[in-house]
């Protein structure tokens, strides 16, 4: 552990990164801080230009693959940036990047405040929303970003953008790949309705999600992009893949376009079967199907 005088926190070496996933498999960061707030966010972004460190940034640890070797350069995990403002006369939620996206939906829900219930069973976070228009049930990102507030790269400068700054598509925006950093979103919902009823409508999506899909074992969500028109959850199941395993990695047999972790399975096990997948569904439909997972670190 390194103590540095721009820092409140601590600058870490060697710190293991499997249990910062949802997968529950990954190597160790070369470096690794966990900022609580804007300022030591800023401080250990600058602390790593100054090393001319690449940095990796995780939420919920939702949605990607680490490597087994781990990853090089500054890894900053953003789950403790937390803050959640409901602004009563705009209808209007601010939230940091850190906030978890079920903690926000039942928050509005208790207020009365409709339009997050589809977000109750996303497992990230604000900024992920933001970066992979995050999306369930017919709702996404796109359709209640008012705007995203961000830093760049050093930490030295801030910036505000727009939906239409975004080029948000499905499952993506601009912000993939850019060294821009999210740390907080303001979202549009409608106030005013009883709140028994929008927390109704919030658990019945959560319970919809939990009967349909296997959140009882680690997985990252749904691992390919879906074709459309056709599902990829279908295509893998016509396919003959469900139940299909590699070590310990298995896809699901309630719903295909997961694949979890039955138990020490390693990030190669995984993306070999992610790779088996792809290609048996090309054989059989002439179709290579996208991974919606994020690959980091060396495979």
């Amino acid at each position: 552990m390194i103590a540095d005088s721009t820092l409140n926190t601590k600058v870490r070496a060697s710190v293991s990164l499997a249990n910062m996933t949802s997968f529950k498999v990954g190597g160790q960061a070369e470096w690794f801080i966990d900022p609580h707030s804007d300022e030591e966010l800023r401080a250990g972004l600058a602390w790593g230009s100054d090393r001319q460190l690449p940095f990796t940034l995780l939420g919920a640890g939702s949605n990607l693959l680490i490597g087994d070797r781990g990853l090089s350069g500054l890894v900053i995990c953003m789950r403790h940036l937390r803050g959640i403002h409901f602004d009563d006369l705009t209808g209007q939620i601010t939230a940091a990047a850190g906030e978890p996206m079920a903690r926000l939906a039942w928050q509005a829900a208790a207020r009365g405040w409709s339009g997050l219930e589809w977000a109750v069973g996303i497992p990230g976070t604000v900024g992920g929303l933001v970066v992979m228009n995050a999306g369930a049930q017919g709702g996404c990102a796109a359709e209640r970003l008012v705007e995203a507030q961000m830093i760049s790269a050093d930490g030295a400068s801030s910036y505000i953008l727009k939906p239409e700054d975004l080029g948000f598509k499905y499952r993506t925006s601009v912000l993939q790949g850019s060294d821009r950093i999210v740390t907080g979103a303001t979202l549009q919902l409608t106030p005013g309705f009883d709140p028994a009823k929008i927390t109704a409508a919030t658990d019945e999506h959560l319970k919809a999600r939990h009967a349909t899909q296997p959140y009882h074992l680690p997985s990252c969500g749904s691992v390919f992009r879906n074709p459309q028109p056709k599902a990829a959850a279908w295509l893998i199941e016509q396919t003959g893949l469900k139940g299909y395993q590699i070590g310990n990695a298995q896809v699901a047999q309630l719903h295909a376009n997961f694949i979890v972790n039955r138990g020490g399975a390693t990030a190669n096990d995984i993306s070999r079967l992610i790779s088996h997948i792809q290609e048996q569904v090309q054989q059989k439909w002439s179709l290579l199907l996208e991974p919606e997972v994020k690959f980091l670190g060396q495979f």
